[in-house]
């Protein structure tokens, strides 16, 4: 009984643990507790995304990336057999022009020690992945990330698997494990938080009247009937 009790307990107190991670305010993202790994974002695996719309995925990714520069998240481009599978395409490698994509040969990329090392300098808890394809070289690293202790977020749609099939397993396989899934869109609201955190204001705006689809155009006439407005008045 008394081994019963003990293991009872120690469940509870795995719970309790595991919730704090998940539930709250210390649960959400924010700039300063979080880091980002771009993985693989490379024509090679955009020609063989069928889950999605490559060119979705691309624009979200894009959203991610812009986003992370915005509000100053650490963020790590990196590439896998470079030579073969194609430089990072253009539309996120422009966001990052200083950096040079870490290329490996390892198919998970936290199997590469330069990867998680540099996780491990950053000092940050929350590890946020996107990348192609979803169900290898997103997967493998998250669950390993996971098992070394991190807490681990997947951008789904600014992810792209082989078949749909094979997402949305990956994604079952992942939340199963424990990583929380989100979208860009979740990314950019819950690192600006607060509208009166304006130093942000402006440039989320623009990442959002660029990329954000029917957001972004209603976003657009907005400002024009402010605009039209204001005009009237003078």
């Amino acid at each position: 009984m008394l081994v019963l009790s003990i293991l009872t307990l120690a469940n509870i107190l795995a719970n309790a643990q595991s919730a704090t991670h998940k539930t709250g305010l210390n649960a959400l993202l924010t700039p300063d507790n979080c880091v980002l790994l771009l993985i693989d974002h490379q024509p090679f695996q955009f020609a063989g995304v069928a889950s999605h719309d490559p060119q979705s995925v691309l624009n979200n990714t894009i959203v991610v990336a812009k986003t992370a520069r915005l509000f100053k998240v650490p963020t790590l481009l990196t590439t896998v057999l470079e030579e073969r599978g194609g430089y990072l395409v253009k539309g996120i490698q422009d966001v990052f022009p200083e950096q040079k994509p870490l290329d490996r040969t390892f198919i998970n990329a936290w199997e590469d020690r330069k990867v998680a090392d540099w996780v491990k300098k950053q000092g940050k808890k929350k590890v946020i992945f996107a990348g192609l394809w979803t169900e290898i070289c997103v997967a493998m690293p998250a669950i390993q990330a996971l098992g070394e202790g991190y807490e681990v977020f997947v951008i789904a749609d600014a992810c792209g698997g082989n078949t749909k099939e094979s997402h949305d397993r990956a994604m079952d396989r992942m939340v199963q494990a424990g990583v929380i899934p989100i979208t860009a869109g979740v990314l950019t609201g819950e690192l600006q938080r607060d509208w009166a955190r304006t130093a942000t204001v402006p440039g989320l705006a623009e990442i959002l009247a660029v990329h954000g689809g029917n957001v972004g155009i209603a976003y657009a006439w907005e400002v024009q009937l402010l605009n039209s407005a204001q005009q009237n008045k003078k």
